[in-house]
């Protein structure tokens, strides 16, 4: 792989429920716990904790507001990881490439052995 990966930010965006938020801040454009909670069959303090783990990933910022935090997708950090899950599935794509390749060419072989003279 030509591009370094970020295990934490890959495990931060492997679970399905931090997509989810991701999504839902991404299309209103920022959010507390309490309001995604309401939105997700997630209780509030899971939700906080998952919060926590995109913001250690850089995924989202917050910022105070009154009793709540609100927060933000850094799209940078999104598209960083964008990036990243590009680069490793357009590495896989050349390794399966190169399998078909490979039993392609092990498959002819057996042809070739196989037909009659």
């Amino acid at each position: 792989m030509t591009a370094a990966v970020d295990d934490d930010l890959w495990s931060a965006v492997g679970d399905p429920t931090r997509r989810r938020m991701l999504d839902l801040l991404l299309a209103d454009g920022d959010g507390t716990a309490t309001g995604l909670s309401a939105r997700l069959p997630v209780t509030r303090q899971a939700i906080a904790k998952h919060l926590g783990v995109l913001d250690r990933a850089g995924l989202v910022h917050a910022t105070p507001a009154g009793r709540e935090r609100r927060y933000r997708v850094d799209e940078a950090q999104l598209a960083r990881a964008v990036a990243q899950l590009s680069s490793v599935g357009a590495a896989w794509d050349a390794r399966l490439r190169r399998i078909k390749r490979i039993a392609e060419a092990v498959q002819r072989g057996r042809d070739q052995r196989g037909a009659p003279r």
